[in-house]
């Protein structure tokens, strides 16, 4: 077990070794962490961390780099995640609460997600082509305008404002409703436009 002093100069390592890129030695720990200790006490307390297999050597460098149990005791340990202030989560609140729709809700998180940490954030959606549809609601808006709700099964939602120029009523709604999902549940998005196209003409026949 090494003592808490030896935690504290595995804490630089890591921060030091992500800054910079490359081994961190004795010495610039000892003069740049104000430790209050020499560099070769600082050195023995690296010769722990690597007989813990907290930290090693590359090749024949002075330097120390963390290998990936010592990653592990910094975010587990190590690593102190500072709480958002008050009016910091007022502004987070505020900033997703103006979202359109889910994509732009999840562009906006990974905007704050990147101010937040100082860091590239990306977000990765699910394989398209693999997707397909979950569920499509209809949301009558008035007696000729529809928004259709395209729920798939990678957790996207995408909403459109239909004008419609017949009357609709409640019934209508339900059929086509019922008639759309009939149709389109279990189609994968890449076959979508194939779907649409013959199922426009069957409604166009039916009615």
């Amino acid at each position: 077990m090494v003592s808490e002093r030896a935690l504290e100069v595995l804490k630089v390592i890591v921060q030091d070794y992500v800054d910079s890129k490359e081994p961190v030695a004795s010495k610039t720990i000892a003069d740049r962490h104000g430790f209050g200790v020499s560099a070769a006490t600082i050195r023995n307390d690296m010769a722990l961390l690597e007989e813990e297999e907290l930290i090693t050597a590359p090749h024949t460098s002075a330097g120390r780099v963390p290998t990936d149990k010592g990653y592990r005791v910094f975010v587990d340990q190590l690593a102190k995640i500072k709480p958002l202030s008050s009016s910091q989560r007022t502004g987070i609140e505020s900033f997703l609460s103006e979202s359109a729709d889910l994509d732009d809700t999840l562009g906006r998180t990974v905007r704050l997600l990147s101010q937040l940490t100082n860091q590239v954030a990306i977000l990765q959606y699910p394989v398209v082509s693999e997707a397909t549809v979950r569920h499509v609601e209809l949301l009558p808006l008035g007696a000729h305008k529809l928004m259709t709700v395209l729920i798939t099964t990678g957790g996207s939602v995408d909403q459109n404002i239909v004008e419609c120029p017949r009357e609709l009523d409640e019934g209508v709604v339900a059929e086509l409703r019922a008639h759309i999902n009939s149709k389109l549940v279990g189609v994968s998005l890449a076959d979508m436009p194939g779907k649409l196209v013959a199922l426009a003409d069957s409604v166009s026949e039916q009615r």
